[in-house]
């Protein structure tokens, strides 16, 4: 029997889209596919990720694989990059749905410590039964050290937990860890069935 339902919250709870925050922030079309490559697939975006190390940080050290002529927009974009999170469509009320029906509620994210700034203006942190960010804890999915601190800290059963996330890697540490899991696929009506049914 399904009690809990864990969100992802990147394209899950909320749009994690580096593209559309370059172009939101105006940054200059040259600089776009070096900041693409260097800031949000480089190695330093999974040291945000896993609280190693500060944005400032994080700059230091990007920017010296970048052109100088675009460390300005290299700094607006790892500044300012979550303007483009905001909520996926259906998300908060698939939420409403999920508490109305007596499940609890968790958020499990690779996120930097900037979470804390971008997640509250759209949901409130207090409306989920528990939140874990990777960056507090050092670990990301999909080890599964991290869902299992989640089941530790909040002293759930694995059995009784829905995972869902929109990356088929972290679904399936999910469901090493003893979880039932779902790849989420802009599905939220699909997952309202599963759940009804279980």
């Amino acid at each position: 029997m399904i009690k809990n339902i864990i969100f992802d919250m990147g394209n899950v709870l909320l749009d994690y889209n580096p593209d559309a925050a370059m172009q939101m922030l105006g940054i200059n079309e040259k600089a776009k596919p070096v900041i693409l490559k260097e800031l949000f697939g480089g190695n330093e975006w999974v040291q945000l990720d896993l609280g190693n190390i500060s944005i400032d940080e994080a700059f230091e050290s990007i920017k010296q694989r970048v052109p100088e002529e675009y460390h300005t927009d290299l700094r607006k974009c790892i500044d300012e990059w979550d303007v483009c999170m905001v909520p996926v469509e259906g998300a908060k009320e698939f939420c409403d749905y999920v508490k109305a029906n007596g499940y609890n509620a968790y958020v499990l994210s690779n996120a930097h410590k900037s979470f804390y700034r971008y997640f509250p203006r759209y949901f409130d942190l207090d409306f989920f039964d528990g939140v874990v960010v990777s960056a507090d804890v050092h670990t990301v999915k999909p080890d599964i050290k991290i869902y299992k601190h989640l089941l530790e800290k909040y002293s759930l059963k694995a059995e009784e937990c829905l995972f869902i996330d929109d990356r088929a890697d972290n679904v399936k540490g999910a469901i090493k860890a003893g979880m039932r899991a779902h790849q989420f696929k802009n599905d939220f009506e699909e997952i309202k069935q599963y759940i009804k049914h279980q």
